[in-house]
């Protein structure tokens, strides 16, 4: 597998800057490019001779900056494109106040042309030099029409100035004011574009934070105890660190002393703080309300669940959705299409009324009202936002692509055990049918220890209690989806504990749920009872108003699943099915309607893979959430579901809302400069704030109301 990179880019304005990057990146070999404007990171991976310093060289040929680890530490409190804005100002203001005040210095055509040359400068040093690259590698983007329009006026007003300087007629020629405040202009949208961008990342930039908190590691030396304050960057594994009220955790461990009262909402969502005691695993980045705890640290630096959910929402803001092809196919032939109506309308303005003056102002107006920007950041802004509201509400959604698929779910499936219950397992109606009671419940312990079923860990915790050894030595134990586990112990005995289908004659106990049995001989039985989650039949009213189908699709007995079924209303259930039967069910749903599954067990990562939107709980099994889309972090309160569907939904919405708006403009706006009723400066304004519309719709996503 090839090493993943990560390069700070300074200088990405928009999606086309992306692109362009992304598509020398691939040309040299490169695999699994992502680019994050708003943060500036560029991702990818170097395969066979690909070499890292050519890549550089290319991004930096480009007309961009990468940065080494010193250049990043620097901090400005103004970016360079604030800079750049506010010289220009300070220039364009004189020129523009022109129009207005009847000094005469201000209207002397030299004067006018030494106030814009800086401004001209800057435009060239800025969008020139991206045009320029751009063009080279036969990707034009919107700096070439900025650059185009704004070096005709200035053009336009030198060659005036030559020809007719000294005489009345050289005043009909003068738009430098036109050319410096189209550079001007633009320069304040991509100020408040660059702003806006940034806020969009505000969600990984909160949960950023979190990872670099103090830790006080308690060490050892000559017998003497002694705390020593050290960066979470230098804890190790197996370090034990003391964490008191008001502490946040500096990495995921496990309580070794005493129990605290935890507030792990930026995780989880779970806006209540969570009671922890011995051996209760802990997060890193969460904060300690209450209490005083010795944490022994299990996980640190990019192994960390904190660092996990970062990395999961920094690849999911680079995947896109399908929605978003057709804003991408029009922004690759967009920039071409513009110049070609810009030449048009001069060459029909010229033919039709022989103004050459009005034929130059038309054309540049179309030139600057048109923003294929727009088009490029109305899906990654939103969607954004959106990953980014949804993490911190406890939920991690792999990708824009499966954000527009939750937008369009019509049926979902749901497991029982363990997803619509507790997974917090009673056992009752424990019966002996041979031997002895100790002796049956020590094979059951041996043999639930090497599961990681839900069922089975409430069986180890409840036998545990009851201080059942379970030291029995296994051999060639194997778990069987659906049915159990079976082992072999040091005399040769055949054990087993599971459902009634690998038995001969079930029928015996028709009752019970789990069997143990002993070289085929049936020694107990016992049945399993637990409890629907927290809001569980809220969550249900909800999908039925939106007219969602929902599915019950378990391994657990027919009776179970149908009180289950009843209670909630779900439409349609299934019960005592083996995984292969789950795969056929979930793909025959799929056939019919765009499906999600939700689960959370071992036997449930086919079916989740299976389904076209697979969904996991955060107590899930590593298979179930390498296999689904979307995690909840929260898997106590179904709430965190409906909520994910919600965002899913509003994101989506947001994103047609975007692209609706880029189009909308583009098509409105063009035809309006095309017939001359645009002034450049108007049509400056207009291109520089469109971008801001699309990001701030996408911003509106954070405090909208949309949980109902």
């Amino acid at each position: 597998m090839a090493d993943k990179t990560i390069l700070s880019v300074e200088g990405m304005t928009c999606s086309d800057c992306a692109r362009g990057i992304e598509k020398k990146l691939l040309s040299r070999g490169a695999e699994n490019v992502h680019i994050n404007v708003a943060d500036g990171e560029v991702e990818f991976e170097l395969v066979g001779n690909a070499d890292l310093n050519h890549a550089v060289a290319d991004i930096e040929a480009l007309g961009f900056n990468v940065l080494d680890a010193e250049e990043e530490k620097k901090v400005s409190p103004y970016s360079p494109i604030e800079k750049k804005f506010f010289w220009a100002v300070l220039f364009t203001i004189p020129l523009f106040l022109h129009m207005f005040i009847p000094w005469a210095p201000l209207h002397h055509p030299l004067v006018q042309l030494v106030l814009s040359l800086p401004v001209m400068i800057i435009g060239l040093n800025y969008f020139g030099k991206s045009a320029w690259h751009s063009l080279k590698q036969k990707m034009p983007n919107m700096d070439v029409l900025i650059t185009m329009g704004s070096s005709a006026a200035f053009i336009y007003s030198l060659i005036g100035v030559f020809l007719y300087y000294g005489t009345e007629t050289v005043s009909e020629f003068l738009f430098f004011e036109t050319a410096a405040t189209i550079i001007t202009l633009v320069l304040l949208g991509n100020v408040i574009e660059h702003r806006s961008v940034k806020k969009t990342s505000a969600s990984i930039k909160e949960l950023s934070k979190l990872q670099t908190v103090p830790a006080r590691i308690v060490t050892n030396v000559n017998g003497v105890e002694k705390i020593v304050v050290i960066e979470s960057e230098e804890l190790k594994v197996n370090d034990i660190i003391q964490v008191n009220t008001g502490d946040r955790i500096a990495s995921d461990g496990i309580i070794t002393q005493g129990t605290a009262s935890i507030d792990e909402s930026m995780i989880s969502g779970e806006s209540l703080p969570l009671d922890k005691k011995l051996n209760d695993a802990v997060i890193g980045g969460t904060l300690i309300k209450e209490g005083s705890i010795r944490i022994k640290i299990t996980a640190i630096k990019n192994k960390t669940v904190l660092a996990q959910i970062i990395e999961l929402v920094k690849q999911a803001r680079s995947s896109k959705p399908k929605i978003q092809l057709a804003g991408d196919k029009v922004s690759a032939i967009f920039v071409p299409v513009v110049i070609s109506i810009a030449i048009l309308t001069a060459v029909l303005w010229v033919l039709i009324t022989g103004n050459y003056q009005q034929a130059m102002l038309s054309a540049i107006a179309v030139l600057v009202i048109s923003c294929p920007c727009a088009m490029g950041l109305a899906t990654p802004t939103a969607v954004s936002v959106g990953l980014g509201r949804a993490a911190r509400n406890g939920i991690l959604i792999k990708g824009g692509e499966t954000v527009e698929k939750i937008a369009q779910l019509k049926t979902i499936v749901f497991d029982k055990t363990g997803t619509l219950t507790t997974g917090k397992f009673k056992m009752e109606n424990f019966q002996v049918h041979q031997g002895t009671e100790q002796e049956a419940k020590e094979i059951l312990l041996a043999l639930e220890k090497n599961s990681s079923h839900p069922i089975a860990k409430s069986i180890v915790t409840a036998l545990q209690n009851e201080n059942i050894g379970g030291n029995l030595e296994l051999r060639n134990v194997i778990e069987e989806k659906g049915i159990g586990i079976k082992a072999k112990d040091a005399n040769g005995n055949k054990l087993f504990a599971g459902s009634a289908n690998s038995l001969s004659n079930p029928n015996k106990v028709a009752q019970a749920d789990i069997y143990i049995s002993k070289n085929n001989e049936l020694i107990a039985s016992f049945t399993i009872q637990d409890d629907l989650k927290e809001g569980i039949e809220v969550a249900f009213q909800k999908l039925k108003k939106q007219n969602i189908k929902t599915v019950l699709l378990s391994g657990d007995k027919q009776n179970k699943c149908h009180a289950v079924a009843e209670k909630l209303s779900i439409d349609e259930w299934h019960a005592e099915k083996m995984p292969h039967e789950k795969l056929e069910i979930i793909k025959k749903e799929n056939d019919n309607a765009l499906t999600a599954m939700v689960g959370d067990g071992i036997n449930d990562a086919p079916s989740l893979s299976q389904a076209s939107v697979g969904i996991s709980l955060s107590n899930a099994t590593q298979a179930a959430i390498d296999s689904s889309e979307v995690v909840l972090l929260n898997d106590v309160h179904m709430e965190t579901f409906t909520k994910a569907l919600q965002i899913g939904k509003h994101t989506y919405m947001t994103i047609k809302q975007n692209l609706f708006w880029a189009f909308f403009y583009n098509v409105f706006a063009i035809p309006i400069a095309a017939f001359g009723l645009l002034n450049p400066l108007v049509a400056a304004l207009g291109m520089a704030f469109s971008d801001v519309v699309v990001i701030g719709n996408s911003l509106r996503l954070r405090k909208k109301k949309i949980f109902k």
